[in-house]
């Protein structure tokens, strides 16, 4: 069996000093497909912060990518993300910069420094997601769906054993979101990472199968079902 990537007991999740999230247990494994869901306000973004560091977590044990999250020091918090990738609705590009080196930024920015290894990886991310010819290209000469691949190309750079998209799908047609689904649940499939996709769009919730979360009541309901959205 796959080893847990995220295992979390008896957690509650706070914004602020508002209890959103209570009694939270979930364990998600290395190479699991999981879609997180829920109505606006329910917690499903309080959860994700809570994964990456965002949220403080003083209640209950979670440990993710191996690291523990109760009472995390905020110096903690940029190793935790290395071993992360997160994939954004908005993309969140650098807009001064062409591709390749919006992506060595992020990389020279968590400690690489051999330029070889660093032009290596660009080039083997980009292969990843499809876009090796578009290493010159500036962010507004690309389409959204090019450029939500570069964001999960960002994503892939630490080689990473969690990656947490947050509406990957959200702002992209129904071609495009086929090609992005077809790429993340591929990118679970090869590199065995754990994938948490958070979403609004049910009709990719019942073309693309795969174990449910939902937030609900305040509380995290494990392996839902389509009948119950």
């Amino acid at each position: 069996m796959q080893q847990p990537i995220i295992e979390i007991k008896n957690a509650n999740i706070y914004q602020g000093d508002s209890l959103v999230l209570k009694e939270v247990n979930l364990t998600i494994r290395e190479g699991e497909f999981v879609y997180l869901v829920g109505r606006t306000g329910t917690g499903k973004s309080s959860l994700l912060k809570t994964l990456y560091g965002d949220l403080l977590l003083t209640e209950g044990e979670a440990v993710v990518a191996e690291y523990q999250l109760k009472n995390m020091h905020w110096k903690q918090v940029p190793y935790l993300r290395r071993k992360l990738g997160v994939v954004f609705q908005d993309f969140r590009l650098l807009t001064d910069r062409n591709v390749a080196n919006n992506l060595r930024f992020v990389l020279k920015a968590t400690g690489w420094t051999d330029k070889k290894l660093i032009d290596d990886k660009v080039t083997q991310v980009l292969e990843q997601v499809g876009l090796q010819h578009k290493a010159n290209k500036m962010p507004y000469e690309m389409s959204g769906g090019e450029q939500q691949r570069v964001d999960i190309a960002r994503a892939l750079l630490n080689s990473p054993k969690l990656i947490l998209a947050d509406e990957p799908t959200g702002n992209l047609d129904p071609v495009t979101t086929d090609e992005i689904m077809n790429l993340l649940l591929s990118i679970a499939k090869e590199s065995n990472a754990a994938i948490v996709m958070a979403t609004h769009d049910y009709a990719v919730v019942k073309k693309y199968p795969a174990r449910l979360i939902k937030t609900e009541g305040g509380r995290v309901v494990d392996n839902a079902t389509i009948d119950n959205l």
